[in-house]
């Protein structure tokens, strides 16, 4: 189940606000000892998080299947999507949302009560937590949110059943922008920047990749050889975007890397103000890849 966004935040009876997490989203599935954790792409990701899986398995429940975010929180406590993708720090797994429990179908139960269900009879440790509820009434969540510069704030209507779509049920409200672009090509760099300069970002519309600008920040050197590396067997000659880039010195990808990337606000026309790039994603298809209005 994914979240709309919206434009501001509000305030309605009989809704919950949850921190928005800077991760990974993951659902954990245990069938007596056996433990899968796989990705909305649906990529197992069991060896990857296998601190999570172990902790997952010692779960008091015959069945169970979890929907949550991994997660690596910096030295004040937020969730750092960087972090995460470059394994610096210990990965937790916030919890939010329990759909199967003992061969129980909860996914047609409210909200209210599966996570009741989730608080009341899952006891969480060792690298499980349950996901942070920051107010009742979701202004002075987003408050919170913003005072403690968290990406954003999770509101959910507790009347609300599961389902695997994007609903409008389940809304968020963002403190900071930041959202997946398919990079399609990039320039050569300048000055002291090695091995190449900024990135052509897109969205898909209509079945085709439109230009959205670029990111030029956010790279260390290890990351743009990195980045050099993956690149290589992705490079020809046409552009992969419908419209024109007006960029010079281009060398051009085949559209299927997709970039986490942060950004003030969009312009008029349809460009990024201000990005910085904060990592690679390998759990969403780069064919996914939508501009979130």
């Amino acid at each position: 189940m994914l979240a709309t966004l919206v434009d501001a935040p509000f305030n309605r009876p009989n809704w919950i606000y949850e921190e928005k997490y800077d991760g990974v989203r993951i659902l954990a599935y245990k069938e007596g000892s056996r433990v899968s954790l796989i990705s909305r792409n649906a990529i197992d990701r069991t060896d990857r998080y296998r601190s999570i899986a172990q902790a997952v398995q010692k779960l008091d429940a015959d069945t169970l299947l979890v929907d949550g975010e991994v997660v690596i929180f910096d030295a004040r406590g937020v969730s750092r999507f960087q972090l995460l993708q470059r394994g610096e720090g210990e990965p937790k797994y916030a919890i939010f949302d329990c759909l199967y429990l003992n061969g129980q179908d909860l996914r047609r139960k409210p909200l209210a009560e599966r996570r009741r269900l989730l608080e009341s009879k899952i006891h969480l440790a060792g690298g499980l937590q349950l996901s942070s509820k920051l107010a009742d009434d979701g202004l002075k969540a987003f408050r919170i949110a913003s005072r403690r510069g968290l990406e954003g704030v999770v509101a959910k209507n507790l009347d609300s059943v599961y389902e695997s779509r994007r609903s409008r049920q389940w809304l968020k409200f963002k403190v900071h922008h930041e959202q997946e672009f398919v990079i399609g090509g990039f320039t050569k760099p300048k000055g002291s920047r090695i091995d190449l300069g900024a990135l052509l970002l897109g969205v898909y519309h209509n079945r085709e990749l439109q230009f959205a600008g670029k990111v030029g920040t956010g790279f260390d050197d290890e990351t743009l050889r990195a980045l050099r590396r993956k690149f290589q067997p992705l490079l020809q000659s046409k552009s992969p975007f419908a419209n024109d880039t007006q960029e010079r010195d281009v060398t051009f990808l085949k559209p299927v890397l997709v970039a986490q990337i942060s950004f003030t606000e969009w312009t008029d026309d349809g460009r990024l103000r201000h990005p910085v790039y904060l990592g690679l994603r390998d759990d969403k298809k780069a064919k996914d890849v939508r501009r979130e209005d």
